[in-house]
């Protein structure tokens, strides 16, 4: 996706807040694969739009392809990620500019007869106060919001993603915030809809390891899907394309509307997903390019929305340009997808979404919050025995932070690890990837998951975590690894 340089957080995640346990999904049963790598075309063999999507030279991956011409990575980044159209995004608060750079953007697309791929990502509470917290202030002024935003599309084709994770990531709402969420989003189709009735508006429905299609179905009848072109999945995730499309045709039976379409998110699921890890999980890399030919009568397209190379929030601050990571996904890209999955309902699965940052240049770091603070250093604890552990704050804000832990085994190997801590404060997890955490009190602990139990002598394992905090974030500063004490 291509980020608004001058407005989007990207920090993207979606799922119950209060369950922190991650289990490794379950392994995948390949046949058959997809077709190959299907490039922008300008007729669709499938779906209702026809054309190819908008390549803006100012995304963040062009910035640093034009700032550093000599670098070895360069020439791939730019055949494999740089050359391909990504989304926008829309999502700092700015209610007196939002309308030109809407127009900015839009015109710029028109003037090369492609498509834009906007994303609106401004509703009150997003991200349930997490690292992607903002937004409108409140319900009446993200009407005001979208109806700038509305004024800036023009009367030509767009494909607007609307609120990433808006139906999927409900569980901090209340049922009347619930209620005005729907309706903030069916007024936003209708607006988009009247004043450009060629725009293609697609509502939040998760992911094909999340709720279940019967449940997106019923949030998405909620929030007005039956005035809008359908839905898009897979927003800023690594699920399997095919496995999308079977989840996409199962809620659009539950749907009953033969109107709706799917839009897809193929931006970095060319290896599908790492277990249930959903932040800058190694060995991925891109799927198939942004395209309207997508050969699946029900999906519509197939778009970047998340800009592979851009951080979830553990290799960098979320949304931070991360050469190293674009790099990865273009060496590991592949053309092909496996077949869905057997079709049972998947379990929910804590696999967030993630914006891309507001900031003015490539490498500058998020914003996530109005009032953000300056994290705490890193906290190695140089373990003088059997292990060592560095416990880091990667980001945090007003009232929660994102914080990565390596550990570090110098004893015997290891087949499995729990690794405790105890807070000098109130901080509290939320949310967890690579480890199981769990709390009692001011007491932290974490334990393997399926793919990283084992760990030799001189390895490392590593997980993340996000958390709320009031006052002082002040690090741990002793760590216990099947209960040694690391320092």
């Amino acid at each position: 996706m291509t980020p608004d340089l001058t407005s989007s957080p990207r920090h993207r995640r979606r799922r119950d807040r209060r369950l922190v346990a991650l289990g490794a999904a379950a392994a995948m049963t390949a046949a058959t694969a997809l077709a190959g790598v299907l490039l922008a075309t300008t007729e669709a063999s499938a779906g209702t739009l026809t054309g190819s999507f908008y390549r803006d030279p100012t995304s963040a991956v062009n910035q640093w392809l034009a700032a550093n011409p000599n670098d070895s990575r360069a020439s791939l980044i730019s055949q494999r990620i740089g050359s391909q159209p990504q989304a926008r995004w829309f999502a700092s608060y700015n209610q007196s500019t939002i309308q030109s750079q809407v127009t900015s953007y839009v015109n710029a697309a028109n003037s090369v007869n492609q498509i834009p791929v906007l994303v609106p990502y401004m509703l009150p509470n997003r991200d349930c106060g997490g690292a992607s917290a903002g937004g409108a202030p409140n319900i009446s002024a993200y009407r005001t919001w979208i109806d700038s935003f509305a004024a800036g599309l023009g009367t030509r084709t767009a494909v607007i993603i609307l609120e990433p994770d808006s139906l999927a990531l409900q569980t901090c709402l209340s049922s009347t915030e619930k209620a005005d969420r729907n309706s903030a989003i069916s007024y936003a189709v209708t607006k988009f809809k009247q004043v450009n009735p060629s725009a293609k508006v697609y509502l939040d429905a998760g992911h094909s390891a999340w709720n279940s299609a019967a449940d997106t179905a019923s949030r998405l009848q909620a929030a007005g899907v039956a005035n809008a072109a359908g839905f898009y999945s897979n927003a800023s995730n690594f699920r399997w394309t095919a496995d999308e499309v079977n989840f996409g045709r199962n809620v659009l039976n539950a749907l009953g509307n033969s109107n709706l379409h799917q839009v897809i998110d193929t931006a970095r699921n060319g290896k599908g997903a790492l277990g249930s890890e959903w932040c800058d999980p190694a060995g991925r890399g891109t799927g198939q390019a942004p395209t309207t030919a997508t050969n699946e009568a029900t999906v519509d397209a197939f778009v970047w929305i998340k800009p592979p190379g851009e951080a979830d929030g553990c290799a960098a601050a979320a949304g931070q340009f991360v050469p190293d990571l674009a790099y990865s996904l273009a060496q590991n890209g592949i053309v092909t997808s496996p077949p869905p999955s057997p079709s049972t309902v998947p379990s929910p699965s804590v696999s967030p979404s993630r914006p891309p940052s507001p900031s003015a240049s490539p490498s500058a770091p998020p914003s996530p919050s109005a009032s953000p603070s300056t994290p705490p250093s890193p906290s190695p604890s140089q373990g003088t025995g059997s292990c060592s552990v560095s416990y880091r704050v990667d980001s945090q804000w007003n009232n929660g932070f994102v914080a990565s832990v390596v550990i570090t085994n110098r004893g015997p190997a290891l087949s499995s690890w729990t690794l405790t801590w105890t807070y000098a404060g109130n901080q509290a997890v939320t949310n967890a990837w690579n480890a199981t955490v769990t709390a009692s009190g001011a007491n932290v602990t974490a334990r393997n998951v399926a793919h990283n139990g084992s760990i030799g002598t001189g390895g490392t394992a590593s997980f993340g975590f996000q958390a709320t905090y009031s006052g002082t974030n002040t690090n741990p500063t002793v760590f216990k690894l099947n209960n040694v004490t690391c320092s």
